[in-house]
């Protein structure tokens, strides 16, 4: 099991003063396990620097801008897939049973597809194990650190830190195609409007066949098979 990975949970949680002072715990769990290369380790230690030091508000207020007032940085990783469409349901269906399989109940609050969640699970996992997972999802990763990098935001280096655990190449088509989707403003109130106004999603069994891309995701997760290119909780 590697604790890195409850690390680059937190770092990805709406900012809070429990989280604020756990920044030095942090801090040594990713120096002690040296699975973060030196390159991206350095400027990830810079956000947890700034987590622990920097006024609360501001952190806050970053955090809300990326994360949840713009969709093109959504956390829900099934979402870059096919938004918020009833297709979603049956991977979400799928990703809930394989926690249940290794024992994490999930509230009923959570979206079993938040990266924060899914890193979380993957901290409890063998460590192999647990690189062979975050392998499936890693396109989706790598899109968002790029979309992150462009906006020359400090949090790229947590998706280039996930990337580099994972030693995997994503999907180069996946990846370009969710690329290829136009990246929001989370100033332009009247396109955030407009882009939300979806019929809402439905989870659950019955709500159709699922994404594809999605599912095939999801039964190289239940079958511990990585792709052949793979190397070896959300506030209220």
């Amino acid at each position: 099991m590697a604790r890195t990975f409850k690390v680059l949970s937190v770092l990805l949680t709406y900012p809070d003063g429990e989280i604020q002072a756990a920044a030095s715990a942090m801090r040594e769990v990713v120096l002690a396990e040296d699975l973060v290369p030196k390159r991206v380790r350095e400027p990830l230690l810079e956000l947890v620097d700034q987590l622990g030091t920097r006024e609360l508000y501001d952190l806050q207020e970053r955090y809300v801008l990326l994360f949840d007032r713009t969709r093109s940085l959504s956390l829900h990783l099934f979402e870059h897939l096919h938004g918020e469409s009833r297709d979603r349901g049956q991977a979400m269906v799928d990703l809930a049973n394989l926690y249940e399989q290794h024992g994490l109940v999930v509230s009923a609050s959570e979206l079993h597809d938040y990266l924060p969640l899914f890193l979380e699970f993957l901290s409890t996992l063998p460590f192999e194990e647990a690189r062979e997972l975050l392998a499936q999802p890693l396109h989706i990763v790598s899109a968002l650190g790029e979309r992150l990098r462009r906006r020359e935001s400090v949090y790229q280096w947590v998706f280039r830190g996930i990337e580099a655990v994972a030693e995997a190449t994503p999907d180069s088509e996946t990846l370009n195609e969710i690329l290829e989707a136009p990246d929001d403003d989370p100033t332009d109130l009247e396109a955030l409007d407009r882009v939300w106004e979806e019929e809402p999603v439905t989870f659950g069994p019955g709500t159709g066949g699922g994404c594809g891309r999605a599912q095939d995701m999801l039964r190289r997760m239940n079958t511990g098979n990585p792709p052949a290119s793979a190397g070896s909780s959300r506030r209220g």
